[in-house]
């Protein structure tokens, strides 16, 4: 009996750690920033995406690996660690197309989208990586020049570095997509060089300077001289419209006046040689003359302004009054 009672117990607490084993191993919880992959007798079965509380198959018939969906940073060339950054010169030391050294060091921005292949396909995903990303931007670098990468070619080299990366990353099957690529620094190997090549930027920027300046100079002039060619057209438009609208009137006065000679040619004449002396003599006393030198008639051209003058005297009121 005692043996029996024994198996029994021990057959129990069997059964009683088997039950726990099923009930710990068959529930597995997924967070919203991972991912699982599970696995049946060591293979991969099934990607679970989804975040929640999952039910598997107990220990030992299947297990789960648990994968981060957030993204990492690679950091070639440097490390950084509790605010202080090392660098690796030797890494980023690379040869441009013109044949300069620089030193470049760049982040990527990458995931993990198939979990399969990176847990199966290598045994250091993140190392294949980093080679990859040396390999990339030297051959980036190396088909670029100096002054390219040192200033305004940085962008289209982050793109170009991009692209290949992601290239090799997917015919190598590790399971990793790449993200971003953003450059850090690059520069030139010694103080110098460096020193150098900052001269030459500073001219650069220097000359493009003034020729903004001097383009914003001509665009200026150009805009005065074309405000003062409008103007000038303008008022000549004026006074083309003033003349034409003058030499109507004229026509407009003289076919009038023609007729009015057609009508009645003497008075008329008279009166255009009246006007025409009032306009050409306006303040002159006028006489006529006949051929022997005697006063024939006083012609006055202004006759209400005579009127408030005393009379010019005659040849013989001055005689008698020389008598008296």
């Amino acid at each position: 009996m005692s043996v029996r009672r024994i198996l029994t117990g021990v057959g129990i607490v069997i059964g009683s750690a088997l039950l726990l084993v099923v009930l710990f191993t068959s529930w597995y919880t997924v967070d919203e920033s991972e991912q699982a992959l599970v696995l049946t007798f060591g293979e991969a079965n099934e990607t679970i995406t989804e975040s929640g509380l999952k039910f598997k198959l107990p220990w030992p018939i299947q297990q789960v690996e648990i994968l981060s969906k957030e993204t990492f940073s690679l950091q070639f060339g440097y490390d950084q660690k509790d605010g202080e950054i090392e660098s690796f010169p030797k890494e980023t030391r690379m040869i441009t197309g013109d044949e300069n050294i620089a030193l470049a060091d760049l982040v990527v921005q990458w995931k993990i989208t198939e979990p399969r292949d990176y847990l199966f396909n290598s045994e250091d995903p993140e190392s294949i990586l980093y080679d990859a990303t040396s390999a990339s931007i030297r051959s980036i670098i190396g088909s670029s020049t100096i002054d390219a990468a040192l200033t305004t070619g940085k962008a289209e080299i982050e793109d170009e570095v991009r692209e290949l990366l992601s290239s090799l990353i997917e015919k190598y099957s590790i399971g990793i997509s790449v993200q971003a690529v953003q450059l850090q620094d690059v520069e030139l190997p010694n103080e110098e060089v460096r020193q150098a090549f900052t001269d030459v930027t500073d001219a650069r920027e220097t000359m493009n300077t003034k020729e903004n300046e001097a383009e914003k100079y001509r665009n200026q002039k150009l805009n005065e001289a074309q405000g003062e060619e409008d103007a000038i057209k303008l008022r000549a438009e004026g006074e083309k419209a003033a003349r034409i609208e003058q030499a109507r009137g004229d026509v407009a006065i003289f076919d009038k006046l023609y007729a009015e000679y057609q009508t009645n040619p003497d008075v008329t004449r008279q009166r255009l040689i009246l006007e025409t002396l009032e306009e050409v003599l306006p303040n002159a006393e006028v006489y006529i003359m006949n051929d022997d030198g005697g006063t024939l008639k006083y012609l006055p051209l202004n006759p209400l302004e005579r009127e408030q003058q005393p009379p010019v005297p005659t040849e013989e009121q001055e005689s008698e009054d020389g008598q008296s």
